[in-house]
């Protein structure tokens, strides 16, 4: 099994720095270009599934990538982005930060203190969700030669990748967040996964991490 993963293109949120979650922001129009231009650099990639999360800026990404091609998508909710509750909508970066929690920088700088506000959720229920999903996808032999598109989010896309390589919620960050559209590639031999590519952008690299 080969396993391409995306983050979904730009949103108007994520240009403006604020907290997404789970609320449904759909791409802007830059976003769907960064999708267009990838959809072109991976037409050759023979995909025979497409798992994507249903919020709007990921599904939309896979139906760009796919356009054209007869390939089954199918929603799973495990792929959401990470919850963050009440704070969504704020302003997470930069001189507009505005999120009433004096703490809230552990999210980005000590994972393992971070505190979920109130409906949101925790590094450890994230990866919690991030292993089952891959459990789920990688023992499945019904997929063992097959090539798979996932399209997802930011955090979640993160906490994936880390569930593979066995790092914990201490070092989650390590290798950052990657860029909208950027594509990241795992082989999976007898049930075992293993990064082969991260993080591969086919534009300019111009875009903000949130």
């Amino acid at each position: 099994m080969k396993i391409y993963f995306i983050r979904h293109g730009e949103t108007d949120w994520n240009k403006e720095r604020k907290l997404q979650g789970r609320s449904d922001i759909a791409l802007n129009a830059f976003g769907r270009q960064l999708a267009e231009k990838t959809a072109e650099h991976l037409k050759q990639i023979p995909f025979d599934l497409a798992v994507t999360s249903p919020l709007k800026r990921a599904k939309e990404t896979a139906m760009i990538l796919l356009e054209g091609r007869e390939v089954p998508l199918l929603e799973d909710t495990r792929l959401q982005e990470m919850g963050f509750g009440i704070f969504e909508g704020y302003y997470c970066k930069g001189e507009k930060m505005n999120i009433p929690d004096p703490e809230f920088h552990c999210f980005y700088d000590d994972p393992a203190c971070y505190r979920a506000p109130a409906g949101g959720e925790s590094f450890e229920e994230l990866l919690l969700r991030a292993e089952d999903f891959l459990t789920d996808l990688c023992s499945n032999s019904e997929y063992a030669e097959k090539t798979i598109l996932i399209s997802t989010h930011g955090a979640m896309l993160r906490a994936m990748l880390d569930t593979i390589k066995g790092i914990g919620v201490e070092q989650f960050w390590d290798s950052g967040v990657q860029k909208n559209c950027a594509v990241s590639v795992v082989e999976v031999k007898d049930g075992t996964a293993s990064v082969l590519e991260e993080g591969i952008v086919y534009y300019d690299d111009e875009v903000e991490d949130w």
